[in-house]
C-alpha cells in the first residue's frame, strides 16, 4: 500500500533502530537518563530556547503548555481551525478549565489587529486572556507556512499586553525547510514551542516542548501529573536524536513529491486542489466527480492507496518518508483512471 494518510505512518530508519538498541538509559523521573537529557539539550539548542522537555505526543505538549501558562477560567486565543481547537478532544477545556476564543484566519494566519481586538479588557464580566496559540505549519490550511512577519506582528501585540504566545509547531521543521528560514527564527516569535519528532522527522514516538527554563521546570510537573513521567525513555529518545540530526533536510523531498502530486492531480478532470501546496499536505476536492470523500477514499484503497477524509468532499494526502517519486506517479495514474471512469460512465 502507498500510505498517504499522514506523515505519522513513517517507520524508523535503520540508524534509529540501532540507536534505540544501543541507547544508554536511566530513570528519567530521577533525571538519570543521559540520552533523553541530550535530546532535550539538542532540541533547546536548535530552537534557541533555554530548555526543553520530552513529551509523549504533540497533543500532550500543547496541553502541558496551556496548563503551565494559564489559570482556570482564562481564555486562549487561537485560529478557528487550529489543531488545538479541532483535533485535541477539547482537552484544554477538560484539563485546564479554559475557554477557547477563535479567530477566522486566512490560510491559517490570524490578522494581528483581530488578535488585539480579541484580547479582553479588564472587566468583571470577562475572562482574562491567558495565552495566544499559533500553528506552523497549519494543518487544516493544507500545510501552509505561516509567514514570519505575521508571527512577529502577533508577538508584538502579545508583548504589549503581557500575554504569552505558544506555537503548535508540530511540523515546524517543514516550515523552516520550505521557507529557508532557520527554525529558531520562528521560535523567536513565541515564548514556548511544541514540535513533533514522529511526523516528517520519522522518529517512532514523541514530541518536544521548549521555552524558558523556569517554564520547563513547571511544565515537567504538569507532565508528571498527566502520567507522562517515563523511566528508561532513552530507548525512544535515541531515535529522536537521529531524527533531529539526519532527517530535517530530507523534508524537502516530501515537499517536492507533494508539489509533483498536486500538479498532476490539478490536470485531472473532476479533481480540484483546495489550497496552494507549500509543504507536504495536499487537500483534494472530489465533488465534481460526484463522489463523497469517503467514496473516493474507498476507490483509492481498492487501488492500494491510503488517504484520509477532511470533509464531505475533501480528501487529505500527505507525503512522507517512504513515499517515492515512483509512488507519486502510481497515484496519479490510478486517480486518473478513477476520474475517467467516473466521468465517462
Amino acid at each position: 500500500m502507498i500510505d498517504l494518510r499522514s506523515d505519522t505512518v513513517t517507520k524508523p530508519t535503520e540508524a534509529m533502530r540501532q540507536a534505540a538498541y544501543n541507547a544508554e538509559v536511566g530513570d528519567d523521573v530521577y533525571g538519570e537518563d543521559s540520552t533523553v537529557n541530550r535530546l532535550e539539550e539538542l532540541a533547546a539548542e536548535k530552537l534557541g530556547k533555554e530548555a526543553a522537555l520530552f513529551v509523549t505526543s504533540g497533543t500532550q505538549g500543547n496541553q502541558i503548555a496551556v496548563l503551565t501558562h494559564c489559570q482556570p477560567a482564562d481564555e486562549v486565543i487561537m485560529e478557528a481551525n487550529a489543531h488545538v481547537f479541532v483535533y485535541e478532544g477539547a482537552a484544554m477545556s477538560a484539563l485546564a478549565g479554559i475557554q477557547p476564543r477563535t479567530i477566522n484566519g486566512v490560510r491559517g494566519a490570524m490578522n494581528p489587529k483581530e488578535v488585539e481586538a480579541a484580547i479582553r479588557p479588564e472587566d468583571i464580566h470577562f475572562p482574562e486572556t491567558g495565552l495566544i496559540c499559533l500553528e506552523n505549519t497549519h494543518n487544516k490550511a493544507g500545510g501552509t507556512v505561516i509567514p514570519l512577519d505575521n508571527m512577529a506582528a502577533i508577538k508584538d501585540v502579545a508583548s504589549q499586553h503581557n500575554i504569552p504566545v505558544h506555537l503548535d509547531g508540530a511540523r515546524l521543521f517543514n516550515a523552516a525547510v520550505a521557507s529557508g528560514i532557520p527554525v529558531h527564527k520562528f521560535a523567536e516569535q513565541t515564548d514556548t514551542v511544541q514540535f513533533c519528532l514522529s511526523k516528517g522527522l520519522g522518529a517512532p514516538v514523541g514530541s518536544m516542548l521548549a521555552g524558558p527554563k523556569e517554564f520547563i521546570d513547571r511544565a515537567r510537573k504538569w507532565r508528571k501529573r498527566l502520567g507522562g513521567g517515563l523511566r528508561q525513555v532513552g530507548m525512544v529518545a535515541a531515535p529522536a536524536i537521529v531524527a533531529l540530526n539526519e532527517m530535517v533536510d530530507r523534508l524537502a523531498d516530501d515537499h517536492e513529491n507533494a508539489k509533483r502530486l498536486a500538479d498532476g492531480l490539478a490536470n485531472i478532470d473532476g479533481i480540484n486542489i483546495e489550497e496552494e501546496v507549500e509543504t507536504n499536505i495536499i487537500l483534494v476536492n472530489v465533488e465534481e466527480l460526484g463522489l463523497t470523500s469517503e467514496e473516493f477514499i474507498q476507490k483509492l484503497k481498492q487501488e492500494g492507496i491510503l488517504s484520509g477524509s477532511y470533509g464531505t468532499h475533501s480528501v487529505r494526502l500527505v507525503t512522507n518518508y517512504g513515499v517515492t517519486k515512483e509512488d507519486i506517479d502510481t497515484v496519479l495514474h490510478k486517480v486518473n483512471q478513477i476520474a475517467h471512469k467516473k466521468l465517462t460512465y
